[in-house]
């Protein structure tokens, strides 16, 4: 059982994966790799002045693979479902379960439509200001929360707070994921100076 599923591998998947794993959870990312960043290339994108989106994709999965991440590239989830014991995702190869699932699958809403979570009037996931949806412990992330807002940083940012989130709940107090370079030196070693 992981501590967090994630399903898709995007900008908001990848990036509630990097925090929640850098911070001691076992996180899971379930990928089919038909992420839109493979059709872009990115100006906007704080910190990068140009860069192809296949490109800072597999910059993004090597980050998260530095921290642990178990990637199951090309699986797809078929079904999440919620119950008292936990969450459970279902992929071709079985079953998983877990205590928090990030849902970062891009437009596609049809698994937050299958696990219970309500939409608003415009037809995208309700979620909070955490991006926790209707279903305790369920998020959701990216365009499957905005009508027509879709934009990679806006993702990384959300799937940012849903990990922030999780990570609040499992310390029991407001979490903060600020690093000084102290903290770079002893992740990275000589890397850093």
């Amino acid at each position: 059982m992981s501590d967090v599923l994630i399903v898709g591998g995007g900008p908001a998947g990848l990036s509630a994966a990097l925090f929640t794993a850098k911070n001691g959870l076992d996180t899971t990312v379930f990928d089919t790799d038909e992420t839109w960043l493979h059709k872009a290339h990115l100006f906007n994108y704080p910190g990068i002045g140009s860069v192809d989106g296949t490109n800072l994709l597999a910059n993004m999965r090597d980050q998260v693979d530095d921290f642990g991440v178990d990637r199951q590239q090309d699986t797809e989830v078929t079904d999440v479902e919620a119950d008292s014991d936990g969450i459970t995702v279902t992929t071709e190869g079985g079953e998983h379960t877990a205590s928090y699932v990030v849902l970062a699958t891009g437009a596609n809403r049809d698994l937050a439509e299958g696990a219970g979570c309500a939409f608003t009037d415009e037809d995208v996931v309700d979620v909070d200001v955490t991006m926790e949806t209707s279903v305790d412990d369920v998020y959701a992330t990216g365009a499957m929360v905005r009508a027509e807002e879709w934009q990679a940083v806006i993702s990384a940012g959300d799937g940012a707070a849903a990990a922030l989130n999780i990570l609040t709940k499992e310390k029991g107090e407001h979490f903060h994921d600020f690093d000084v370079p102290a903290d770079a030196a002893e992740v990275f070693g000589s890397l850093v100076e």
